[in-house]
């Protein structure tokens, strides 16, 4: 099978360049595991792995275009030449491995954990089982960062717009009847840039691993904002 991968060292002052190698595959091969014989080849390829078994989310790729983890993808699915480039929109480090912290600020600043004002409990902080269910489809992000980077309005302003996976957990949060920070959250995400910039293009929907919806989570909020703050 026939691979074209992008490479990047800094170091060497070169260009940026798309390499090619060959493999033989084995049935039910994942890319994360054909990417681990190249580099049995080439062990100068570099790119991120853990778990293999899409719990992780460090192994988040453009595969022929689409992002995808590496260990959930496989290959006997893919079109030669399988093209394996970083993920978009984001600087590369080196080879597959991009810099995730403009990422993670974004992830920080929608304060990702409870906010409770009153005295703590003496046990612990309780839900209706009808609470509970509103959470599901919000809390099993991996943060492997697919839906960010491959949103056009996060490429456009990837240090304003939040983008879908931090804008997912300010959703999560909210939608927590033990959370008492409603207005603190929806004022954090007010403005033209922050919230307001996703257009429905629906990409984070079609790339997430975990199949959630952050587009959902998305209007969820701007209908609490008109709510709430209007």
């Amino acid at each position: 099978m026939r691979f074209q991968i992008y490479r990047y060292d800094p170091e060497s002052g070169q260009k940026p360049w798309m390499q090619e190698y060959e493999l033989e595959t084995r049935p039910g091969m994942m890319l994360r595991d054909a990417l681990l014989k190249i580099k049995e080849q080439d062990e100068t390829l570099v790119f991120r792995h853990s778990c293999g078994e899409g719990v992780c989310g460090s192994d988040a790729l453009n595969i022929n275009g689409t992002n995808a983890l590496g260990c959930l993808t496989p290959v006997a699915e893919l079109k030669e030449p399988v093209v394996v480039r970083p993920v978009p929109g984001m600087p590369v480090i080196r080879d597959l491995v991009v810099d995730m912290d403009q990422f993670f600020e974004h992830y920080r600043a929608v304060k990702p954990y409870l906010i409770v004002d009153d005295p703590e409990p003496e046990v612990e902080y309780r839900q209706t089982p009808q609470e509970r269910e509103k959470l599901d489809g919000l809390y099993e992000c991996i943060l492997c960062g697919c839906c960010t980077t491959q949103c056009p309005s996060f490429w456009w302003n990837p240090d304003k717009f939040r983008g879908p996976a931090a804008l997912l957990q300010a959703y999560r949060f909210m939608a927590d009847s033990r959370d008492q920070a409603m207005a603190q959250r929806l004022e954090e995400l007010d403005g033209p840039y922050r919230l307001f910039r996703c257009h429905t293009i629906m990409n984070c929907v079609n790339v997430c691993p975990k199949g959630l919806n952050p587009t959902e989570a998305i209007n969820n909020i701007k209908k609490l904002m008109v709510k709430e703050m209007f």
